[in-house]
């Protein structure tokens, strides 16, 4: 699909990776709806800089956790540019979520961010994807989708489930709607990673170094562009997957 012209809805779009990934698709001649739970001004901020670059560009407020949010949101949207040719969805929340606890609200919350979220999102575009006779569904995992992370049970346990999703979309949506997934590695450090971490994090990878959004965003580019991609996940992490086998094998 060439992004030009096309309207691309990215939740989580205000700041980090999903502000890049706006900023990239706009850049490309994408009109962009940006989604975001709580960043108001971030959002708004991020509207006027893509409308600097000469395409259309809306924020709507939504905590897509709840379908009756991410339904209105769709609405909203589809109400102004009449169609979503793009749906990324980036939203997420990195909340430690450890087993066992006698309060399971935040493992409720996150796993609906990271699951439900895009469920709902992706079927509330779907028809109008389908109608159009294109689409392009892109969902943002990292490796904790193949691997347990100590104390972020619901962060993993989603991730795992949204690459599932994202095969199941590819499925169910084809041949007119491509799903595919990007797994993000160290690309931004977290606001309190201390610079020891940030290092030892670099440490970590195959390339002894961070990446940066913009290895995210040429990401999201190529799988918006490549027509003969589906159902599949571009691992975009400097071979951090593979960093523990540097020093010895076994």
């Amino acid at each position: 699909m060439d992004p030009r012209g096309k309207t691309a809805l990215v939740t989580g779009g205000a700041h980090r990776v999903g502000g890049a990934i706006a900023e990239a698709l706009a850049q490309a001649g994408a009109n962009v709806v940006i989604n975001y739970r709580s960043s108001a001004q971030e959002a708004q901020q991020m509207v006027e800089k893509l409308q600097g670059l000469g395409v259309q560009a809306i924020a709507i407020q939504a905590d897509i956790a709840y379908h009756e949010q991410a339904e209105a949101m769709v609405a909203k949207a589809l109400e102004h540019f009449g169609s979503i040719d793009i749906l990324v969805n980036s939203a997420s929340l990195f909340k430690e979520t450890p087993i066992p606890t006698r309060d399971v609200s935040d493992w409720l919350y996150v796993t609906n961010i990271l699951i439900n979220g895009p469920f709902f999102c992706a079927n509330a575009v779907a028809p109008g994807m389908l109608a159009k006779g294109e689409g392009v569904i892109i969902n943002i995992v990292d490796l904790s989708a193949w691997e347990p992370w100590p104390n972020f049970s619901a962060h993993s346990v989603g991730k795992a489930a949204l690459w599932a999703l994202t095969r199941q979309l590819a499925l169910e949506l084809a041949p007119a709607v491509r799903a595919n997934a990007i797994c993000p590695g160290p690309v931004l450090p977290p606001l309190n990673y201390t610079p020891e971490r940030i290092e030892r994090t670099a440490k970590k990878t195959l390339l002894n170094r961070w990446g940066s959004p913009k290895d995210i965003t040429d990401a999201v580019l190529f799988l918006v562009r490549s027509d003969y991609i589906t159902g599949e996940v571009i691992v975009v992490d400097g071979g951090e997957r593979w960093g523990h086998r540097k020093q010895e094998p076994g």
